[in-house]
């Protein structure tokens, strides 16, 4: 008698049970969210409820003298910017350098402008007239300290020579950043140092120069308010006497700030678009700017709405 075994064919396994996923409850969101509601509720209702003549900001928002400290505020800023930014990079290379008496100075102007206020800064330059009458620089310029030394250019080495050492400091980073077999590759071929540094280091490190400086001429733009201390004519200083004159001292200050957080966005736009245009060396694709992904948001709102008339 035969035997005869038959294989078995495969058993199909039963589906697997859905997961019902069960979201988890942030509680701790809501009462934050509602926490941060009723503070903004208040501090509205206090500003409200308080003696504040609100009409008074719009009808000196685009005043003459207001206008004018916007200008000297922007005009100021720029130059300092120039003139920390010009010198920083110079004070970086020296600090980079080999020679001990360059890198020697330079870290001792880095060591001195960073370690004092800019305010005490901007009030030496200010008050030099008690310690020189005259400015003499033989073959070149002669004049007296106070006429010499206006309030523009006090304010200008006051805030320009300060942030040079900021930015020296930035721009050691950024040039330290770039890998020293570039510059090897860079004097295999033949170049001197300086085309080096003008041709392969400095504009690979300019990706990680940018953000910060961004930040640093926007951080300029509301230092610049300082300068009311050597009398220059800005947009602190114009709000100001228009406040006096007005007797809307607060409201005054008000616009004052109103104008400030105008100039800073303006600032963080062109920082965004600075930044992306340096980054395109180190990513492969860069992310939407905001206007792309409003575009991309009514393209896609557009063809879900075309389809569902289908």
């Amino acid at each position: 008698m035969t035997l005869k075994i038959e294989k078995a064919g495969p058993v199909d396994a039963p589906p697997p049970e859905s997961i019902k996923a069960i979201p988890v409850r942030h509680y701790g969101r809501w009462v934050s969210a509602i926490i941060a509601i009723a503070l903004i509720v208040l501090l509205i209702s206090a500003f409200a409820r308080g003696d504040v003549n609100w009409g008074a900001i719009p009808d000196y928002f685009f005043d003459g003298e207001v206008l004018r400290g916007v200008r000297n505020t922007v005009w100021i800023t720029i130059l300092s910017m120039v003139v920390g930014v010009t010198l920083g990079i110079v004070l970086a290379v020296m600090r980079l350098s080999k020679n001990p008496v360059t890198a020697s100075i330079a870290w001792g102007y880095i060591w001195f402008f960073r370690g004092t206020p800019v305010y005490v800064q901007l009030l030496v330059w200010f008050n030099l007239g008690l310690v020189f009458d005259y400015i003499n620089i033989m073959p070149i310029y002669k004049d007296e300290w106070s006429d010499f030394m206006t309030p523009f250019l006090a304010a200008l080495l006051g805030l320009g020579l300060n942030e040079a050492a900021y930015m020296a400091e930035i721009c050691r980073a950024g040039i330290q950043s770039v890998d020293e077999g570039q510059s090897e590759a860079a004097q295999a071929l033949g170049m001197s140092h300086a085309k080096t540094l003008r041709r392969v280091v400095l504009p690979q490190a300019m990706r990680v120069i940018v953000p910060p400086t961004g930040n640093e001429f926007i951080n300029m733009l509301k230092t610049t308010s300082l300068v009311i201390a050597v009398q220059y004519w800005d947009l602190l200083q114009a709000t100001s006497e228009v406040g006096q004159n007005s007797g809307a001292t607060a409201e005054m200050l008000f616009l004052a700030a109103a104008w400030y957080l105008i100039l800073t966005s303006v600032l963080s736009v062109g920082q965004y678009y600075l930044e992306r245009y340096y980054a395109r060396g180190s990513s492969r694709s860069l992310p939407a700017t905001p206007l792309q992904r409003v575009r991309a948001n009514l393209l896609s709102f557009s063809n879900r709405s075309g389809g569902v008339g289908v």
